[in-house]
């Protein structure tokens, strides 16, 4: 028969056991698990071989990608502030897959004034707007305004894909009101992305931002289907601002007509 102690400790090992088993996480970061595990499957299901991180900041997106969704492929970050793209190419210097590019993807490919803002993760070729919300007023403030490089998706995707030769891109952005500006610009590539990832406005911060029920529209008539909404409540609950939409080219989604045949087999 085991003494009081050693049931005590088999007792206290396989607690420690079940609660390394469990996942801890503060309330305001319950939404980044859906985001996570919902990443994590339809890249997978989509093969994935290449995403495009557009608006990247200092990788935030492309190491969650690696720690937490799994994603082993190539991620093209872009960042156009220098000092941003900087930290980006130390943070990215151990990844051969991880690509820095120093530019904005917009409407044309050409040099223009870029506005940074007080909280750098605001930055954006959009002018800040308090007409909506003004929860953001101290941080989405301009703070400088620098030229940057800018390229259109078409231009982007033709120069890295025949650098790189990926075949099954999946576009990420999160430009602080731009993103449909960014795939109006390359609309007739638009097809080449298995699925994308954007930003909608539910309550506008810059003033060129469209609605989010435009933009949604505006990604099925490209030919996007909703898969996921990932909401980004943490910091401002229980008001919803923004949100991202995870969308799938639609000829990849299962048909209505196969899906009710596996229910019925």
């Amino acid at each position: 028969m085991l003494g009081f102690a050693e049931r005590l400790k088999g007792s206290l090992v396989r607690r420690l056991r079940r609660l390394r088993q469990s996942i801890l996480v503060h309330p305001d970061a319950l939404y980044t698990l859906h985001e996570q595990e919902h990443l994590r499957r339809i890249l997978q299901y989509l093969k994935v071989d290449c995403v495009f991180d557009v608006g990247a900041n200092v990788g935030q997106y492309a190491l969650m990608l690696r720690k937490k969704a799994k994603f082993v492929g190539r991620i093209i970050s872009f960042e156009p502030i220098p000092r941003l793209a900087d930290e980006l190419r130390q943070v990215a210097h151990s990844d051969g897959l991880w690509d820095i590019q120093q530019i904005a993807l917009a409407s044309e490919s050409e040099q223009c004034h870029f506005n940074v803002m007080a909280g750098d993760q605001f930055s954006s070729l959009c002018t800040p707007s308090v007409a909506e919300t003004a929860r953001f007023a101290d941080r989405n403030i301009v703070k400088d305004r620098i030229v940057v490089q800018t390229e259109t998706l078409e231009s982007a995707y033709t120069r890295l894909r025949n650098k790189y030769g990926f075949e099954r891109p999946f576009l990420k952005m999160d430009t602080q009101g731009f993103d449909v500006r960014i795939l109006q610009s390359g609309e007739s590539i638009a097809s080449r992305f298995v699925g994308l990832q954007s930003e909608l406005s539910i309550k506008k911060i810059y003033k060129e931002a469209v609605d989010f029920r435009e933009a949604t529209q505006f990604y099925n008539r490209i030919g996007f289907e909703l898969s996921a909404f990932i909401p980004n409540n943490s910091g401002h609950f229980p008001q919803l601002i923004e949100t991202d939409c995870i969308m799938v080219r639609s000829d990849l989604m299962p048909h209505d007509s196969l899906v009710a045949r596996h229910k019925t087999s």
